[in-house]
């Protein structure tokens, strides 16, 4: 896939175009002083690609905490991501085996023995989907030929201050508003490539 021409450019890839909020000439109230500020999100963008890649596809640059949902033309959707802390990221090839909004969850095994006083509540019936729930409003199923669903996810979070961070079990994460638009585009089969941390440790 020309990683390294990819990485070399940095990923400072050129926007040709900008998600515009809606309404953008209303007032805005002033912010409370007494609650705290929400992190900013810097919101999708499609952006022209240093080199073509294959449409359709799924990317995921771990240490610049970017998606890219890639498009014909050299172009693509930018997304600003979380990812796995420490070791617990996983790279690979993956496709989408399953699609889910507002998804149920529950921790896996090796969740619950790194954190029981975190999971262990959750793990024989889980926590079904909602607000609060740790897989947000929609998630893709990562799944591998041989292995079937692998666990890893592409999902949301109502935690905007996690993105641009190595915060999660090793899974990618999306505020709810940008997964919404995310799993939107991206269909079932899909190809997911998570490359290699250039520094595993982060």
């Amino acid at each position: 896939m020309h990683r390294r021409t990819l990485l070399a450019g940095g990923l400072g890839l050129a926007a040709s175009g900008l998600v515009a909020g809606a309404g953008a000439a209303q007032t805005i109230a002033a912010p409370d002083p007494a609650q705290p500020a929400t992190p900013f999100v810097p919101p999708p963008k499609l952006v022209q690609l240093p080199y073509a890649m294959t449409p359709y596809e799924v990317h995921v640059f771990p240490d610049q905490f970017r998606l890219y949902w890639t498009l014909p033309d050299r172009t693509a959707w930018e997304y600003p991501i979380r990812v796995g802390r420490d070791r617990l990221y996983e790279d690979g090839e993956f496709y989408v085996g399953a699609k889910k909004e507002w998804p149920s969850w529950t921790p896996t095994p090796d969740m619950v023995e790194r954190e029981p006083e975190k999971y262990a509540k959750y793990a024989e019936e889980g926590m079904p989907g909602g607000p609060g729930n740790p897989l947000g409003a929609r998630a893709l199923y990562l799944f591998q030929e041989g292995r079937g669903d692998t666990y890893l996810r592409i999902h949301g979070t109502d935690e905007p201050e996690t993105i641009g961070r190595a915060v999660s079990n090793g899974c990618a994460g999306l505020i709810n508003e940008q997964i919404v638009m995310l799993y939107d585009q991206v269909p079932m089969d899909t190809r997911v490539k998570l490359y290699p941390k250039l520094n595993p440790a982060g």
